[in-house]
């Protein structure tokens, strides 16, 4: 017998399928990785198995990112499994080759991504054919209630329906793929030539929305705050006071974006406006006229998001999971990935059920609207509510007819939020009584705004918040009735008075204006029936913008500090890149949104595939040309010029695109040669802290350096005298061997003490980037160190304030501490510090959670703290080959195995024999005292006798040289 195979995105999908269908269809076995009965076989992706690369001809490594291998534009993309979950993928293409399998149903999430998981899936299960060659049908849900699922597997769409989306998939994939390779090495290649690794990211979608960001900063950091001023007049008339503003009837707008008509430029004009009324009557005319408002429309993605960070402070990813969450988990709401704002026409009778499920569902705070909805007909066809011609692939978010139980706090309040809108929406208008009165005094008119509440409607869902609802309200509109003036009164100016004011710059973008940015590709749009027209010309799609604005966050392209995000200097320094090469396409929101405009073109077969990746090429090549034939010594920019003087020749340090350079004594020169690049490895200076390093010589600890290998590091930065060169240089100083490694003998009088060290119990200090014994380091106490705790002040992107330190040394824990981030997985995570005395060193320990499954090891678990300090703190230290073990806090430590073999000129020393590489440098040091080779003088030198000459290759080392010296005559026992 044939079966169909049921590929679901994600496991709990499959599961609701196959609920779903069990009444219908019989009951489902459950296998390890996929259900099956008579008719079907389900099985799920986990998001996405396989993705694009390059032919291996086509490939190149990142070793060899330069403009030789630029630009690359394969003429075939192949496929190769996302290596976290090959196991996956290998299960679900085993269940796709049964031959007993004779047909396949898409039932990944219905949108563009979920299209492009399945045909990826099904191309790799083809092998070199490139498909399995079984027919396809497309299971396209916008509910995940059984009902839904069911009605979803009677109206299974065919692979035809089907094809434009998936072309458009595939050539977003693709597009991403080569603006993104092509376009980050050329400008990794570019930024680099001075040599090190300066890693510059750029993306198809991700640097058009920088861009917006960027411009937004440089209007602020150029705006230039202007005086002015507004009067206000207090009115006595027969029934109480009234205020009012001064206005000029005859105003006209202008390029003056500041200009308004209750605004004047001079206090000397003010002052006189106010004495001119002061006291004087005024004659009143008064205009009242009723005025409705509508609800908002229904959330899509992006509005939801917006509002979610506008309320709640939402960042667009944890709304996205979320809505993800009630819609897959809870089946409370509908499909969240959508960018619509309407319901299709059919929908008013299931429109109906919901507002019967919300009468009954134990919310009384909307209970009594949603029976008042039924009770009064409220839903009925309406085409502001249901129109087919405004639905995409998905329809607006709205709550099913499923209620819902067990909500965390913040799901329960995006709930709350989408069921009050969906209610709003088929509430009738908020009405108004707004009135205006003009009061002329003199020659000056003074303008007064009441505005009443008559009728809430759709107002009362929401209560107390409803004046926060009022979308357009300006300042005053909420005020309260004005007082009655009555016909030919003349209330009397009992007081006029100048108020001083200045211009503000525009605001920063938050989250939520810069997804309504992204959604009209940057044109200043208000009106929501124009906005929903650019939808289709926006930068990326309601499901990918959380994730842009999260990676520019990632890649340290802007920070976000309360809910304002602010660019980086490395974001300004790519802009001036792009804008100085002229590469349009990745600086203008809007010519990047036209790009998005033809992908939904496509989905809809008005564009063919061919001709979109042509322009794409076409974009791709013009790109990688420009940077390579820049030729000049600098881009074109705007360049900041700093206040501290040359430390050479006290000449002007002025900014170019790579570095900070001496211009002289009067600025117009070459200088005396002094400068200093921008970007060292790969971090880039703001101002201020350039200007910080130049003034006290020194900064740091910073965060965010690479080293050559692309592993991050911190260290601190000072500007210290070349006397070789005659001049200054940037130099790192790495804090934890700094001393060590000098010798310079470290005063530790004057600070106070953390707590008694856990290996030898010596007091603990700060000392450059760590936290130290104070027998760890050379000190007029002790010359030579006779301990090695040390521990860094920021471990893993996580700053260990002194305080913790200090429990650390008193308890042996410190508190949970949350911002730790895993060089591997890039992910942050939250453990304890505890002081594991049988490892000999700082560890991690994760909370304690109660699972049936064993915890999951993650990289951070595997590296002691110390040695991830270490491994963030030192670029030279190849972090990836120095992992410390894993910290155990019962078994018995193990010996380090004796895995290495001396050369000659070692085995002289130490004997010949398989050794550890810890014994090593014991065994020397024991030689070293017993033939007394210390120099009496500085017992740090070691003196070579003739045996430890051939070892040295020198007459003597400082004896911080030491394990680097017997590393190079060690041979591991595989090697020849």
């Amino acid at each position: 017998m044939t079966k169909t195979l049921v590929i679901a995105e994600k496991p709990s999908v499959a599961q609701d399928i196959v609920r779903a269908l069990t009444p219908a269809y019989g009951k489902f076995d459950k296998h390890e990785d996929h259900f099956e009965n008579e008719q079907f076989v389900v099985t799920s992706a986990v998001g996405h198995l396989v993705e694009i690369q390059a032919p291996e001809e086509f490939d190149v490594k990142r070793g060899k990112w330069s403009f030789a291998n630029l630009p690359v534009i394969p003429p075939r993309f192949d496929l190769k499994p996302v290596d976290k979950t090959k196991s996956r993928l290998n299960a679900v293409v085993k269940q796709a080759k049964r031959k007993d399998v004779t047909q396949l149903i898409n039932a990944c999430d219905a949108g563009r991504e979920g299209e492009l998981i399945f045909r990826l899936i099904e191309q790799y299960a083809g092998g070199a054919k490139g498909g399995l060659g079984k027919p396809i049908q497309r299971l396209w849900l916008q509910s995940m209630t059984p009902q839904a699922i069911r009605e979803g597997f009677e109206k299974l769409r065919s692979e035809q329906q089907m094809q434009g989306l998936a072309d458009a998939a595939r050539s977003r994939s693709e597009a991403d793929w080569l603006v993104g390779i092509n376009g980050t090495r050329a400008m990794t290649a570019f930024n680099s030539r001075d040599g090190g690794f300066f890693l510059t990211t750029v993306g198809r979608v991700q640097t058009p929305t920088l861009s917006l960001v960027v411009d937004r900063e440089d209007k602020i950091r150029k705006f230039v705050s202007r005086d002015y001023w507004e009067v206000h007049g207090t009115f006595d008339a027969q029934a109480g006071q009234y205020l009012g503003k001064w206005f000029n009837p005859q105003w006209k707008k202008t390029e003056d974006a500041e200009a308004k008509a209750d605004r004047v430029w001079s206090a000397a004009e003010a002052q006189a406006i106010a004495a001119a009324v002061k006291g004087k009557p005024a004659t009143v005319t008064e205009e009242s006229k009723p005025t409705t408002q509508a609800s908002p429309l229904l959330f899509d993605l992006t509005s939801l998001q917006r509002e979610a960070n506008g309320k709640f402070g939402f960042s667009a990813k944890t709304t996205l999971a979320l809505a993800q969450s009630l819609y897959e988990r809870h089946k409370a709401l509908t499909y969240p990935r959508t960018d619509s704002r309407a319901l299709p026409e059919d929908y008013v009778p299931v429109a109906k059920q919901t507002f019967e499920m919300l009468a009954h569902s134990g919310m009384r705070h909307l209970e009594p609207f949603a029976q008042q909805a039924l009770t009064a007909g409220y839903v009925r066809p309406t085409k502001r509510i249901f129109d087919n011609s405004k639905v995409s692939d998905h329809f607006a978010i709205i709550p099913t007819t499923q209620a819902p139980s067990g909500l965390s706090e913040a799901e329960q309040k995006l709930y709350d939020l989408v069921v009050r809108r969906f209610m709003a929406v088929f509430f009738p208008s908020a009405e108004y009584q707004v009135t205006t009165r003009i009061s002329k005094v003199e020659q000056h008119s003074f303008k007064t705004e009441g505005k009443v509440l008559v009728k809430p409607g759709w107002l009362a869902i929401y209560g107390k918040e409803a004046a926060n609802e009022v979308e357009d309200a300006k300042e005053g509109d909420k005020g309260q009735p004005l007082v009655a003036v009555q016909p030919g009164e003349q209330p009397r100016t009992s007081d006029a008075q100048p108020k001083g004011l200045k211009t503000k710059p525009p605001a920063r973008y938050s989250e939520a204006t810069l997804l309504g940015a992204m959604e009209s590709a940057g044109k200043q749009i208000d009106d929501e029936e124009l906005r929903s027209a650019m939808q289709e010309k926006g930068l990326g799609t309601p499901a990918t913008r959380a994730a842009i604005i999260e990676g520019l966050l990632t890649e340290k392209y802007m920070l976000r500090e309360g809910r304002e995000l602010i660019p980086t200097a490395k974001a300004f320094q790519l802009m001036t890149l792009l804008r100085g090469l002229e590469v349009d396409e990745l600086c203008r929101a809007d010519l990047t949104g036209e790009w998005e405009y033809k992908l939904s073109q496509m989905e809809k077969g008005a564009l063919s595939r061919a001709a979109f990746m042509q322009e794409i090429a076409a974009m791709t090549e013009r790109m990688v040309k420009k940077a390579k034939e820049y030729d000049r010594d600098t881009i074109p920019g705007d360049y900041a010029t700093l206040a501290t003087p040359c430390p050479n020749c006290g000449g002007i340090v002025k900014e170019n695109y790579r570095r900070y350079a001496c211009t002289g004594v009067h600025g117009t020169s070459e200088g005396c040669g002094f400068s200093f690049t921008k970007s060292p490895a790969g971090r880039t200076f703001e101002t201020a802290e350039a200007e910080q390093l130049l003034r006290d010589r020194r900064i740091g600890p910073l965060e965010g350096f690479r080293s050559k290998a692309g592993w991050p590091f911190v260290a601190e930065v000072g500007i210290v005298r070349d006397e070789e060169a005659g001049n200054f240089k940037l130099e790192f100083d790495f804090g934890d061997d700094k001393d060590e490694e000098s010798g310079e003998i470290v005063d530790f009088s004057h600070q106070h003490s953390l707590g008694a060290c856990p290996k030898c119990g010596a007091p603990v200090f700060e000392h450059g980037a760590n936290y130290v014994c104070a027998k760890a380091v050379p000190t007029p106490q002790q010359a030579v160190p006779s301990c090695d705790f040390k521990s860094g002040q920021i471990i893993l992107q996580q700053p260990i304030e002194r305080e913790q330190m200090g429990k650390l040394l008193t308890t042996g824990k410190t508190d949970l501490l949350e911002k730790f981030v895993s060089n591997r997985t890039r992910r942050a995570f939250k453990a304890f510090l505890v002081w594991d005395k049988e490892a000999g060193k700082v560890n991690f320990e994760f909370e304690q959670r109660e699972s049936k499954y064993p915890a999951r090891k993650t990289a951070a678990a595997k590296t002691g703290a110390a040695g991830a300090a270490r491994t963030s703190a030192a670029a030279k230290k190849a972090p990836a080959a120095k992992k410390a073990p894993a910290a155990k806090k019962t078994a018995a430590r193990k010996p380090a195995a004796a895995n290495y073999r001396p050369d000659a000129a070692l085995a002289a020393v130490i004997g010949d024999g398989a050794v550890a590489r810890t014994e090593v440098v014991k065994k020397v040091w024991d030689y070293v005292k017993a033939h007394n080779l210390q120099d009496p003088k500085d017992k740090r030198v070691i003196v070579a006798d003739a045996k430890l000459l051939p070892v040295f290759g020198k007459d003597r080392i400082n004896m911080f040289e030491l394990t680097g010296i017997v590393g190079q005559h060690l041979h591991s026992q595989g090697e020849a």
